[in-house]
């Protein structure tokens, strides 16, 4: 057993074979308890081991079990938590009211707990509260928007080149920010350009944001034409963000205190399967 890698408390080990069942096959079932059975560096650091184990006997330098937490026992009826994640929406419309940096920072903490491709997690967060530069990025875009994407049918497809006609329209008729909606926060996914699954990571990681945001009392929106914007390499958006050349832009949602409540449950398309 390698002492640098798992160390198994004796007394507290029952041998049930659970750490070494949830295992990607990094450690087995040994006469003395769980042992590494191949190279430690293969362990992508998840902690199902650590967290599996009924009477806490595993630790892994990898995931410290003093890193983890309890487990509540509670368990949410069905129609509870149906009603939950149907209840996000995206919110289009905000009070002007800043959100605390605390606050944002409760919605990123869990945000990073979120599922990713192998535990590679990598995805860090850049976060834009500053209300004269969330306005020149709305500028950009919309300039973006007008001198590039809506002549490159290709980007989007030729289908919602009439979508961002009209939201090209409706800005330049009322000045509206139809980019950022006026949210008074802009978060950002971040990720190493080298990162071939960043904007996967970056996606559920929002998932985690957006639902968790309810909890606060925020809303939250993907912005996706922001998104765009900067994934095209457009150089004034990137100079404004000034972010470190190795970085790139994985994926940006708004957040902000909605201005309405939503009394209803809004319905989708019916639901798809087949099976085999």
């Amino acid at each position: 057993m390698s002492l640098d890698f798992i160390q198994v408390d004796q007394d507290k080990c029952t041998r049930c074979g659970a750490c070494t069942s949830v295992c990607i096959g990094i450690i087995g079932m040994g006469e003395n308890g769980p042992q590494e059975i191949r190279n430690q560096d293969l362990c992508m650091s998840c902690g199902q081991c650590v967290a599996v184990c009924p009477n806490g006997a595993l630790n892994n330098v990898k995931s410290p079990l003093a890193n983890q937490v309890e487990n509540s026992t509670k368990n949410f009826d069905e129609d509870t938590a149906a009603q939950f994640l149907r209840s996000r929406r995206s919110i289009r419309n905000y009070q002007q009211r800043p959100v605390p940096r605390n606050e944002v920072h409760k919605l990123l903490d869990i945000a990073r707990m979120a599922p990713s491709g192998c535990n590679t997690q990598g995805i860090s967060y850049h976060v834009v509260d500053n209300p004269d530069i969330l306005h020149q990025i709305s500028e950009i875009v919309i300039e973006w928007t007008e001198r590039v994407l809506i002549k490159s049918p290709a980007m989007i497809g030729s289908k919602y080149v009439d979508n961002m006609n009209m939201t090209i329209d409706i800005y330049n008729e009322t000045h509206e920010d139809v980019v950022l909606r006026s949210a008074p926060c802009l978060i950002m996914a971040i990720a190493d350009k080298d990162f071939v699954i960043g904007r996967e990571n970056s996606y559920l990681s929002f998932a985690y944001a957006q639902l968790f945001a309810t909890t606060l009392g925020l809303g939250s929106c993907y912005s996706g034409l922001f998104e765009a914007c900067a994934a095209s390499g457009y150089e004034p958006l990137l100079k404004l963000l000034n972010l470190p050349k190795n970085m790139q832009v994985t994926g940006a949602m708004f957040v902000g205190y909605p201005k309405y409540k939503y009394k209803r449950l809004v319905d989708r398309d019916s639901l798809q399967v087949t099976w085999q």
